[in-house]
């Protein structure tokens, strides 16, 4: 299983002006932070997408090119691109640059987006949401097989015998995972397409998810594709902490920014109790000491059969010294054990 790191590059608010922090030194951070996540023997590190103040990062594949230049062997992936707003041929170009730039580590995580900003920003409607989506992503797949591309759909121009270029180093061919959150149809169009799975599960309880990866990986096998080359991966709230102290303060951070996220949402405010029974066993919250995380990603192994977890661990923003601690503590401590205990 490859264990890897997630982040939407998150920004505290100040209380006093009610202005985010710099995103220059956010970036910067971030930076750092991958280089660790490098160092230490982390198999892969995604970011995501967002169009909002609270989040520094807009263009994951501009900081993932930086990131390549200074990291040697980590994948490098986005989690996600929001491609129902975003231009495929562009994507394919931006992404396959990062595959040369880093001698191959590159693929993308796509998916519908959960926040809507994008689709005004760029000006598309909201009525195409599910059009955009599949229409985008069938241009994608066929980039990423052709170099020389033919394509006709309703809501872009088509392409006929246009060339895109460069092409990435496996062929020209990128990883594509699909990125949902839970929706039937979305697990159904990767099954049939066959292509990598990664759920994101950042609340209630994972065992709910259950009904749904197994429904992946019927349709999977269904529409003849090889079961040994399916991948299936979660992506999750967490955080590694030295102790329970500092593993129960980080509750203040999170909490922030569940509550700005679900302002917008009508969610009610986020409880101390909700974050301890997201942190139980049944939980979806990875937070905690080493061994509590290490003891929930086998468990969800063992639910799901698993070939990739992403801990998300820079929710509401916490510390740059917190955060390479927390990648730290999950590249020696988390990710030995976890490989150790699913070689015996």
């Amino acid at each position: 299983m490859e264990l890897g790191i997630g982040m939407f590059g998150d920004l505290s608010i100040d209380p006093q002006t009610g202005k985010p922090r710099s995103a220059q030194l956010k970036l910067q951070e971030i930076l750092e932070q991958i280089k660790l996540a490098d160092d230490i023997g982390l198999d892969v590190f995604g970011l995501g997408e967002h169009h909002r103040p609270d989040y520094a990062v807009s263009s994951p594949e501009i900081v993932l090119a930086a990131a390549a230049s200074i990291t040697k062997n980590i994948k490098l992936t986005s989690t996600v691109t929001v491609l129902s707003s975003a231009e495929p041929v562009k994507v394919y170009q931006d992404f396959s640059t990062i595959d040369l730039i880093s001698n191959g580590r590159a693929e993308i995580g796509v998916g519908r987006g959960s926040f809507i900003e994008s689709f005004p920003l760029f000006g598309y409607d909201l009525k195409n949401y599910d059009q955009l989506f599949e229409e985008k992503l069938d241009l994608l797949l066929n980039i990423n097989n052709n170099e020389v591309v033919n394509w006709k759909g309703e809501l872009r121009a088509p392409l006929i015998n246009q060339m895109v270029l460069p092409r990435a180093s496996n062929n020209g061919q990128l990883p594509i995972w699909i990125a949902v959150g839970g929706t039937p149809q979305s697990v159904l169009r990767a099954a049939v397409l066959g292509l990598p799975l990664i759920v994101a599960i950042i609340g209630g309880m994972p065992k709910q998810f259950q009904p749904l990866i197994e429904y992946y990986k019927e349709q999977y096998v269904k529409h003849g594709h090889d079961i040994n080359k399916m991948q299936v991966g979660i992506h999750s709230h967490s955080f590694v902490a030295d102790n329970e102290a500092n593993a129960d303060g980080y509750y203040q951070n999170y909490a922030a920014q569940m509550d700005r996220v679900g302002a917008s949402r009508g969610w009610p405010p986020y409880t101390k109790m909700q974050y301890d029974g997201g942190r139980s066993k049944e939980g979806a919250l990875f937070i905690g000491e080493a061994a509590a995380v290490t003891d929930k990603i086998l468990y969800m192994h063992e639910m799901f059969g698993i070939t990739r977890f992403i801990g998300h661990m820079d929710v509401g923003d916490p510390s740059h010294q917190e955060m390479m601690r927390s990648i730290e503590l999950f590249g020696a401590k988390v990710a030995p054990a976890v490989r150790k205990a699913l070689t015996k």
